[in-house]
């Protein structure tokens, strides 16, 4: 499907990727990993056209459509957001728009002609299920049905990338190219994302932080390190096996050839000097100029270390949450929340975006007040707290790095501040970076860095991952499960709930589910569907409280003209169904009459008569098809 040939990308001396070839089939679905700047995004750039490669080139068929995900939503701020999700098929978008102009001109002049011709390509990209579907994909990541036919602006910035989500999906590309899709999703919303891809018959390229979403979704990992792009078949699971073992079998080979070369050179050194000897250390010492030893390449794979400690334990109860209440206006957050967490227990609080999950999370630590109940944390609690906004923690915006740590390591020497920045990859120079200029995994790895300084015995963690490489984030679970305090945390990465969570405390709109065990028992325990499960008990819900709300208004001067339009167009399509049957019905007969006629089957060679009979099956079929179709039509009208 797509041809890359010997593709280079350089910046300067800095050299991304070089003789890059490769070919990325339909049905196959790549997970584009490396480390943070490694030239993951420059490559689904290069393939899409928007940036030139330093060298060779990519090459796709004219007519493959490419789905890309936008990240600029303020372009659709004022369009509803159905519109916005179908508008990324441009040309169906488009007959849909001309379909529309035609109708409302129809009662001074009506093109017939021109309708047909738009009305057959409608047909021909399904366009009359592309609404529904669209609605589908909305629902799936988790924007409901009521707000469908509101403006994009009446979502929050997080929903409105969920949208841009939805409308490449929606669009059906021959290949996808997505950029970290899983951003601002919520598990269950990943976890259709999953299903909606695995189930995709085009090509699909991924870049993701998020492990098991590359194990469940990927058949191919794609790896730029060592300034190439090496492709491993497989999941993520897969191709990291992969590589150790292909590191370790290069790592052995040079051992190998070291260990000859010192034997080689210790018997020539030996009897060099005898005569009898001399040729045999001669020829050893050919053989070792034989022997080239080709360097292990460095890999642009960095690690962090983080290292958690607590300076003295909690109380037994680590906290106490007794009937916490939270509104937000009309919207009630939490309910009568009741919670103990008990000292060293492991605990994971999922749910949808919006439940109220990072809410509780504040509540407890103090950062937001709650509208009743009580919050108590243990004997000796020390709280050390990561903030889904975690830049929060940052005062002074021209403080450094190295002043910022400096400032919570008290006592401590340059050296030793220095050797913390080391260890969550800050060095040289890298130090004496503003705090105003961090990116979101540098901050991350600097707050890390301060709660190893504080050692807390309760660590509180809002989404810890969402700004980390896949590195960072093994690095992270590494640390955390060393770490011999409390943990409290919120996530929709299920790879790190998984290795972390001995509790599991599931916020939903019927309450909490407060599960003892881990993430994979939890999982098994109400099954996987469960994660639909609830979307579409959330859906089913809403959408009985639109319709509830829909019944109690009265039909505006507006609605009753869309009302009218809507009637024209069924009866239109309904006319057009009608011709449709026509001519089918005209074909059938005249096959039909053909097949009568006295030594039709003695005069017709075989295959003719095999072609007219594989016909006429498809024009039964057919037929049915336009039938059931004008029925609905004409159901429809008599309804209205």
């Amino acid at each position: 499907m797509i041809a890359i040939s010997d593709l280079g990308k350089s910046y300067g001396s800095q050299t991304l990727f070089d003789e890059v070839s490769l070919q990325l089939k339909s049905g196959c679905r790549y997970g584009l990993v490396g480390a943070n700047g490694s030239g993951k995004s420059t490559l689904l750039r290069i393939i899409t056209g928007e940036e030139e490669p330093s060298a060779g080139a990519v090459s796709m068929p004219k007519r493959l459509r490419l789905g890309v995900l936008e990240q600029d939503h303020f372009l659709y701020e004022d369009t509803p957001i159905l519109d916005v999700t179908m508008m990324g098929h441009r040309e169906l978008w488009n007959a849909l728009a001309e379909k529309d102009r035609i109708l409302e001109a129809s009662t001074e002049y009506f093109d017939g002609d021109r309708y047909a011709e738009v009305e057959d390509l409608i047909v021909s990209l399904d366009g009359y299920s592309f609404e529904a579907r669209s609605g589908e994909i909305l629902e799936g990541l988790g924007i409901p049905t009521d707000l469908h036919r509101q403006p994009l602006s009446t979502l929050s910035g997080g929903f409105k990338l969920r949208v841009l989500l939805a409308q490449v999906l929606a669009a059906e590309p021959g290949c996808l190219l997505l950029d970290e899709p899983t951003n601002h999703l919520d598990i269950i919303s990943i976890r259709w994302l999953e299903k909606f891809l695995t189930s995709y018959r085009g090509c699909a390229v991924v870049i993701s932080h998020d492990h098991r979403f590359l194990d469940n979704v990927c058949t191919h990992i794609l790896d730029i390190d060592y300034e190439t792009v090496t492709s491993y078949t497989g999941n993520y699971g897969a191709f990291t096996a992969a590589k150790i073992a292909a590191r370790d079998r290069k790592e052995g080979e040079i051992a190998r050839q070291e260990k000859k070369i010192a034997a080689n050179k210790a018997f020539a050194d030996r009897f060099r000097a005898k005569a009898t000897k001399a040729r045999q250390a001669q020829s050893k010492l050919k053989q070792i100029d034989r022997i080239v030893i080709e360097p292990l390449p460095r890999s642009s794979r960095r690690y962090p270390v983080f290292r958690f400690s607590q300076e003295r334990p909690s109380g037994k109860e680590a906290l106490r949450v007794e009937g916490v209440r939270k509104a937000f206006g009309d919207n009630s957050v939490l309910v009568d929340v009741d919670l103990n967490v008990r000292r060293g227990d492991r605990l994971a609080i999922i749910g949808p975006n919006g439940i109220g999950k990072s809410t509780l999370l504040k509540i407890a630590v103090g950062d937001l007040e709650a509208d009743g109940g009580d919050v108590q944390w243990g004997h000796e609690a020390r709280i050390g707290y990561f903030a889904q906004d975690h830049r929060q923690g940052f005062e002074g915006r021209e403080a450094t790095v190295e002043s910022w740590l400096t400032a919570a390591c008290i006592g401590e020497t340059v050296g030793a501040v220095r050797s913390r920045l080391g260890k969550v990859l800050f060095s040289g120079d890298e130090v004496e970076k503003k705090l105003a200029s961090l990116s979101g995994g540098e901050a991350a790895r600097l707050v890390f860095a301060g709660l190893a300084v504080d050692r807390p015995n309760v660590l509180v963690l809002d989404e810890p991952t969402n700004h980390l490489d896949l590195e960072a984030i093994e690095a992270l679970v590494a640390g955390l499960e060393a770490y011999d305090g409390t943990l409290i945390f919120v996530s929709h990465d299920r790879w790190f709930v998984s290795r972390l969570a001995t509790r599991v405390l599931e916020i939903t709109e019927q309450g909490i589910n407060d599960y003892p065990g881990t993430y994979d028992e939890y999982l098994e325990s109400c099954g996987d569907d469960h994660l639909d499960a609830d979307a579409a008990g959330l859906r089913a819900r809403r959408e009985k409280r639109a319709r509830k709300g829909a019944a109690s208004e009265s039909v505006s001067t507006g609605e009753g003209r869309e009302e009218a339009r809507k009637a024209r167009e069924i009866e239109l399509r309904r006319d057009v169904v009608t011709t449709a049957i026509e001519k089918v019905e005209q074909r059938i007969d005249e096959i039909d009459g053909a097949f009568c006629q006295q030594g039709f089957f003695e005069d017709t060679s075989d295959s003719k008569v095999k072609a007219m009979q594989q016909e006429r099956a498809k024009l039964g079929t057919e037929l049915e098809r336009l039938m059931a179709e004008w029925e609905e039509l004409e159901g429809q009208l008599d309804g209205r």
